[in-house]
């Protein structure tokens, strides 16, 4: 379902340029090896949508202006500009240029046509600046624009930044800073009553700052997937307790004694009072219970041999889900190898550990590899555990290792599904999204723009319910989609709509 496109995009009715209120003390930072592959990808487009707030416009506008600029003094790269040197190191110039600011009216949407089910209303994707703008342009334009656009019954605020400048955590770092000055200001208490994100942590002193150089055309890269090719977008939400029937479902053990049986966790626990193993001193029972505290046990079967038992996260049961179902829907050839890229935080991955508010990107992109008939012959927890295990192996050394292999080649990010089998990860369900009061609430939701979107492109948000709900930003080729909407096994998850 989706609802009437209005017959014009939103007026843009003011645009300005935002300086920090105080200046930059922060030298120019080099962009790292996770930082200079972005130069390809599009501005990141997020935003968050509100109910009206007890303001008139103009009040509304003062206030977001003014907190937007306090936030820039604890953020000053967001306020530069990109510059490359003689010798082709491209850097952060922290020199206060300022962002860019848009006053935009679209008040033929209303909130709820924002928010009904189906496919995501077009109208989402006009609520940000810098559309489809690569992140080389940083050069010349603005490290970032915020666009306010006010509807008949709310506001979007829209935030668009370059994607060589900030990976996830550190914009979800400045979205909350930036909503907390305004807060602090509108509040009628002291600004000791709100709660401020910790500063930043601009050094560039890891094995992430590299003396490789990444060659670049003079007119800068361009993105490494089409934009022009048709796709559906929508929402996919997984309730908590539904997320804790697939990890359930996920991590039944089977285990195998001496090959003459195999049982399941749930049918041990269902049956421990008479189960053979359950008269073996009640080691089983003990193995369990382990099982349900820990994340890895190890039964030793009588003739020593080690079953690892690894529980699976609901995120990677989830993934693994979704891996199954956009593989099925996509009726590939059974020897077709299939890739499931997860994007993972390196700051606590790295030793020595970068400090949690390290400001850039530091991210890599894991691929699992798979054959389309073992995705789907095989059962949930088989694929469940193939991302598990890439996961826990990517420690200090495979953090170290693909740094060393990009500097042996240095490149873009490969962004895109150049064989039609590949499906990437992106964004976080830990990311403090809902976490954002400008003055008036919570947001109503969480919407991203057009940017790096392609076929078998998902982004994870945290579902507004909290307690470990998951939505999937789901982008597939339509016939792809319609398979997904009809896959039995992945729709018995999801939450119906309301």
């Amino acid at each position: 379902m989706t609802i009437p496109t209005p017959s014009s995009s939103p007026i843009l009715l003011s645009k300005c340029i935002v300086f920090p209120d105080q200046p930059s003390s922060v030298a120019d930072l080099k962009l790292s090896v996770s930082d200079l592959p972005m130069l390809s990808c599009h501005y990141i487009q997020k935003g968050c949508l509100f109910t009206s707030t007890n303001l008139d416009q103009i009040s509304l506008l003062d206030l977001l202006k003014s907190g937007l600029s306090r936030a820039l003094s604890r953020f000053p790269p967001l306020a530069g500009r990109l510059v490359t040197d003689d010798h082709g190191y491209v850097y952060i110039k922290c020199n206060d240029a300022g962002v860019e600011f848009i006053h935009a009216n679209a008040c033929e949407f209303f909130v709820r046509d924002l928010l009904v089910p189906g496919d995501l209303p077009e109208g989402f994707k006009e609520f940000f600046a810098f559309d489809r703008m690569v992140s080389f342009a940083g050069h010349f334009s603005p490290i970032m624009a915020v666009q306010i656009t006010f509807l008949a019954d709310g506001i979007f605020i829209g935030c668009s930044v370059n994607h060589a400048v900030t990976d996830g955590t550190s914009f979800w770092n400045f979205f909350n800073t930036f909503a907390e000055e305004c807060k602090a200001a509108k509040s009628t208490t002291t600004t000791k009553t709100i709660t401020i994100t910790p500063t930043p942590d601009f050094r560039r002193d890891s094995v992430l700052v590299s003396p490789a150089v990444l060659r670049l055309p003079p007119s800068g890269p361009e993105v490494t997937f089409s934009n022009d090719v048709p796709l559906r977008e929508r929402i996919f939400s997984f309730s908590r307790e539904s997320i804790l029937k697939l990890k359930a479902k996920t991590n039944e053990k089977k285990l195998v004694d001496n090959g003459d049986l195999t049982v399941t966790a749930v049918e041990i626990m269902g049956k421990q009072s008479n189960d053979m193993y359950c008269q073996n001193n009640g080691k089983v029972g003990s193995i369990f219970d382990s099982w349900y505290k820990n994340d890895t046990v190890t039964k030793q079967h009588a003739d020593s041999e080690a079953i690892s038992m690894t529980t699976i996260s609901s995120f990677q049961s989830l993934c693994a889900l979704l891996w199954r179902s956009v593989t099925r829907a996509r009726k590939l050839p059974p020897n077709k190898t299939t890739t499931f890229r997860m994007a993972v935080n390196c700051r606590h991955r790295l030793e020595p550990k970068l400090d949690p508010y390290y400001f850039g990107n530091a991210i890599q992109s894991i691929p699992t590899y798979a054959s389309a008939g073992d995705v789907l012959s095989r059962d949930l927890r088989w694929c469940a555990e193939k991302l598990n295990e890439n996961v826990i192996a990517h420690d200090n050394g495979m953090v170290r290792r693909f740094v060393e292999n990009w500097e042996a080649n240095p490149g873009m990010f490969p962004l895109g599904n150049a064989d039609g089998a590949s499906v990437t990860m992106g964004s976080s369900p830990r990311f403090p999204m809902y976490e954002n009061d400008f003055g008036w609430g919570r947001p109503l939701a969480v919407r991203s723009g057009r940017a790096n979107k392609f076929d078998g492109k998902i982004s994870a948000f945290p579902n507004r319910e909290g307690g470990g709900s998951i939505d999937l930003e789901v982008v597939l080729a339509p016939e792809t989609m319609a398979g997904i909407e009809s896959d039995s096994e992945f729709m018995q998850y999801v939450t119906a709509p309301n």
